[in-house]
């Protein structure tokens, strides 16, 4: 317990006592009264004590008010054990964290059973998290003390966990004996930690990435006891220990996807296949991961003698041209685009996005990688230390060390305040403007403009130094001035540069660039245009050659040129160099975009608007663009042709920006349903419009279109057609028929303007398509009217829909209509879902409907994400039981949106926390993959050969290092969620 009361008032070494600053608190009673609530179960004297710490220092209470206010996770900690808060509060913090540890170290080892272990690792991570969070906040613990905190916690999670381990291993007679006070020491498995972890910088919220390695001629196996397997369960043990959630929550994620070839080697292997992994094909992404590793439990000698095996793979004396090459495509794989300097703050994130924490730890390692072969001194674990060694050894100047330090302390400090508000492995910041704002306040900032100003400042500040990365660097030899490209023959030496750029045929990748010289497509016929593709053509192969499939790219950059209706974006590219990457990344790895590109060159032009990559426009400003093109069409034809003009110029807009990096997979999802809902909405009223001057209207006459589907769920892709159900009613006893020149009677009347606004979204014209639409999905399907009346539609969704109608329902979003029309239909389906209804029959029905599923489209194929075993039909299966059968109870639950559904069943506790945590991640990666395989290839599954920039552009997606890192999380999600699946629905229905 912390000191006595008396002490307080005269300890100056507490945390109370060395907190200089706070949040600023909107409101302080709602925020007082919430600290009130979460201490109410301290005793009388555990309250005065924890007034007389606020008496004696008031900044202490501010804080917490701060706490109350903008950090539900750390609240709940409060609330959860209130006396943690007087421990956290009431010694110094380094005593405190050493007593902490202590503390778990000791509760583990005298454990009888995983269960006792799990709990005592989980209150030690709780109360660390607590007393880190306040003294991070506060200002009494710096940068390197908290990251600091943060990997001390990791380690003597990790290690006590896997010394528990290796006793009981030892107590079963599997390991020799050894020395119970080190069993790691001489067991033959090192735990190596990556990344931040190794570099002891570890986020608040973090992730550990780990290898796990072993020595089978050190381990002290029993006899019959083989290694690989031993040591595979051990380290899945340690992770269950670590990861798995309890009621007390967890102590770290793991991932283990850096080892070798995670697709298909194990979670544990040994150290010689390990080595030669690396020896035969390690990559420059692997050895830049291996500058921060640092074994951290079991066997150290082991994994220190593993690490400097790797020291020659990490650290080569003679860089080659490649490796130079693949440093710069890691750079470019950051950012595909660089885009204009112009950052939106909402929804910014500090970790990936411009600017931020990402580009200067990637300003520090390249650089590391080249130099540090032949300088050691370059080749510290820790960003801060490693910028002040490249500035002793004169590789950069101090001036730029002290702005990117600076800027990279406060860039971290934002991401832990992020990840403080719900402990969630986040580095995005609210995308709402008074959410951003409430989030400026957390920061200590008085309002939102205030914190934004500063948070642009340094992201400009990195942005400024991580595109002046390599700039004066000469370029790879392959990409040699004295290409020659002859009119008549084939130049040798030129035919010698492109064989060691990577081409396959480089005499046929010759006659295609000596064909563009000679004005060999439309668009190259003029003297300027073959001017400027010339000045282009080293750029274009360099930027082809490094796609890893540079004939296949040079076809394709030859189908564009030969598609280009126009020289003017050969001038565009000519003087935006950027824009050569962009567009070949886009020929490579999104050919259906490169092809609209090549019809609408006009649609470059929008990539040199400082405005592109900022903020999307949203709903508002889509209705005003469109309603003025619309508003000045000469016709109703050339309505529906600017309609559809407009439609896909935004889809490549949006699509562009996915492929650049400039927009989140994640968010394309709800950029493509907005901009649906907008032309539907301007459609529907320029239908009635026009319906009623032929036709009239009927006495109370309403309609409203409901969106279903991805359309409803916000989750559409570029290829995605539309599930609508049209709903109308009118008053009650008025002469069914309209009133205008050519009247329509009652339902008739309906239909055809429903037909009339169908045809409206789906004719072909000129300008090509809008929308495929299913109307199937509205009562009685094919066979029920394509308009229904709502009380119609009410009696058959109660009474006579199916399973999985209802099922259907659950995504259902009024998206047009009459003024307080929607609001009705919305609160028809409210009614419809919270229905009681039998768990078991329920889960029993989609279980049937899933194996009809699995026999009709099959689920065996892994990278058909939508179908597979353990794929996207799995989540939202499970996100609409959930729905269906606890609506009723639970209303809050009742969400278009698949992933909010699966966040409010986690509060609700509906599922285990690990189960959800899974559901949320794969729903999540699903959703991210299937909007690049929509805007490359248009389907839902991969198959057959896969282009290299195709397959990074998924590993990004997935925010994974390379495709088989991608590929094997893939499988392990999926194995996951079907496991989920199983259990919940077998285990009901049976």
């Amino acid at each position: 317990m912390a000191a006595s009361t008396a002490n307080q008032t005269i300890r100056r070494d507490t945390l109370a006592a060395r907190m200089r600053e706070a949040p600023v608190v909107a409101d302080a009673d709602t925020a007082a009264l919430k600290l009130s609530q979460a201490t109410e179960r301290l005793d009388a004297a555990q309250q005065a004590e924890l007034g007389a710490l606020f008496a004696a220092n008031p900044c202490a209470r501010q804080v917490l008010l701060g706490v109350a206010e903008g950090s539900p996770f750390l609240l709940e900690l409060i609330r959860f054990a209130p006396t943690r808060l007087l421990r956290c509060l009431g010694e110094p913090p380094s005593d405190r964290l050493a007593a902490l540890i202590a503390e778990g170290v000791g509760a583990v080892r005298a454990s009888p059973d995983e269960a006792g272990v799990m709990a005592a690792l989980r209150r030690m991570r709780a109360e660390a998290a607590l007393l880190i969070a306040l003294g991070d906040m506060s200002g009494a613990l710096d940068f390197a003390a908290v990251t600091g905190a943060l990997t001390d916690i990791a380690d003597a999670a990790i290690t006590s966990g896997l010394d528990w381990l290796l006793r009981e291993a030892r107590a079963a007679g599997r390991l020799a004996p050894g020395d119970p006070d080190a069993p790691g020491q001489g067991c033959g498995l090192a735990v190596i930690a990556m990344g931040k972890h190794g570099a002891r910088e570890l986020n608040y919220s973090s992730d550990i990435d780990l290898i796990v390695v072993y020595d089978r001629d050190v381990a002290p196996l029993a006899a019959g006891v083989d290694a690989s397997p031993f040591f595979v369960k051990l380290t899945k043990g340690l992770v269950r220990l670590l990861q798995e959630r309890t009621g007390e929550g967890y102590v770290l994620r793991v991932d283990l996807r850096l080892r070798p070839d995670p697709g298909s080697t194990q979670v544990a292997l040994s150290t010689a296949a390990a080595l030669a992994y690396y020896e035969r094909e390690g990559a420059t992404w692997e050895r830049a991961a291996y500058i921060k590793a640092r074994p951290v439990a079991g066997d150290l000698e082991v994994g220190r003698a593993f690490l400097a095996e790797l020291g020659p793979f990490v650290w080569r004396r003679i860089l080659d041209y490649q490796a130079i090459a693949d440093v710069h495509a890691m750079k470019r794989e950051i950012h595909a685009f660089r885009g204009h300097d112009v950052v939106a703050v909402e929804g910014h994130n500090v970790k990936l996005g411009r600017g931020g924490i990402r580009e200067v730890e990637f300003f520090v390692q390249t650089q590391q990688l080249i130099a540090g072969g032949r300088d050691p001194n370059l080749r510290s674990p820790r960003t801060l230390s490693a910028l002040d060694a490249l500035v002793r050894d004169r590789w950069i100047e101090g001036t730029v060390r002290d702005q990117l330090a600076e800027a990279y302390l406060f860039l971290r400090r934002v991401e832990h305040r992020i990840q403080m508000v719900a402990d969630a492995q986040s580095h995005t910041l609210p995308e709402g403007r008074e959410a951003f704002a409430q989030f400026a306040r957390f920061m200590g900032y008085p309002d939102r403009d205030a914190f934004a100003a500063a948070l642009v400042e340094r992201l400009a500040r990195v942005q400024h130094h991580y595109a002046r990365l390599f700039e004066d660097t000469p370029p790879p030899a392959g990409l040699s001035c004295t290409l020659r490209f002859p009119p008549d023959t084939d130049d040798k030496a030129t035919v010698a540069e492109l064989a060691r750029l990577g081409f396959r045929d480089p005499h046929g990748a010759s006659v295609i660039v000596r064909g563009w010289l000679a004005g060999g497509h439309r668009v190259l016929r003029g003297a300027q245009a073959r001017a400027h593709i010339e000045a282009l053509i080293p750029l274009i192969l360099d930027q082809l050659a490094r796609g890893g499939d540079p004939d296949g790219a040079l076809i394709a950059m030859d189908g564009f040129l030969s598609d280009l209706s126009g020289p003017q974006l050969l001038t565009a590219l000519h003087h935006n160099p950027d824009l050569v990457r962009l567009l070949t990344t886009l020929l490579t790895a999104a050919p259906r975009l490169g092809e609209t590109l090549a019809r609408r060159p006009s649609l470059m032009d929008a990539l040199l608007d400082p405005a592109f990559f900022d903020t999307l426009p949203d709903a508002a400003a889509l209705a005003v663009a469109l309603d003025r093109l619309l508003d000045t069409a000469e016709s109703d034809e050339d309505q529906l042709d600017r309609v559809r003009r407009f439609r896909q110029e935004q889809h490549v807009l949006i699509g562009v920006r996915v492929v650049s990096g400039t927009l989140p997979a994640e968010r394309a999802g709800e950029a493509y349903a907005t901009l649906a809902e907008v032309i539907i909405r301007a459609l529907h009223r320029r239908v009635a419009a026009r319906f009623a001057e032929a036709h009239g209207t009927i006495a109370g006459a309403q309609t409203a279109v409901l969106a279903m589907g991805k359309l409803g769920g916000r989750e559409m892709t570029a290829g995605s057609d539309l599930d609508l159900i049209v709903l109308y009613d009118f008053a009650a006893g008025a002469d069914p028929a309209s009133d205008g020149p050519r009247p329509l009677h009652g339902a008739q009347y309906f239909a055809r303007f429903t037909q009339r606004l169908l045809s409206a979204l789906t004719s072909l014209t000129n300008a090509g398509k809008l929308y495929d639409v299913d109307l199937r999905l509205r009562p009685s399907g094919r066979a029920g009217p394509v308009a229904t009346r709502i009380t119609s539609f009410e009696s058959y969704q109660m009474e006579e829909a199916w399973t999985w109608e209802h099922m259907a329902l659950t995504r259902a979003r009024v998206i047009a209509a009459e003024d307080g029309f929607g609001a009705r239909v919305e609160a028809v389906i409210g009614k419809v879902l919270a229905q009681p209804r039998d768990p078991r029959r329920i889960a029993g029905d989609i279980l049937d409907m899933r194996r009809a599923l699995a026999g009709e489209k099959g689920e065996e194929t892994r990278w058909n994400l939508k179908h597979a075993a353990g794929g996207q039909v799995d989540v939202e299966f499970i996100a609409q039981y959930l729905v269906l059968v606890h609506g009723v109870d639970h209303p809050e639950l009742v969400d278009t949106s698949t992933a909010r559904i699966l966040a409010v069943a986690g509060w609700l506790g509906l599922l285990p926390p690990e189960e959800i945590e899974i559901l949320s991640k794969a729903c999540g990666l699903y959703q991210d993959l299937t909007q690049v395989l929509r805007l490359s290839l248009d389907t839902h599954a991969l198959s057959g050969e896969v282009s290299p920039a195709l397959r990074a552009l998924l590993a990004r997606a997935g925010q994974m290092p390379d495709f088989p890192t991608l590929d094997a999380y893939l499988r392990e999600t999926q194995d996951k969620v079907r496991e989920i699946f199983v259990r919940v629905f077998e285990g009901m229905a049976g």
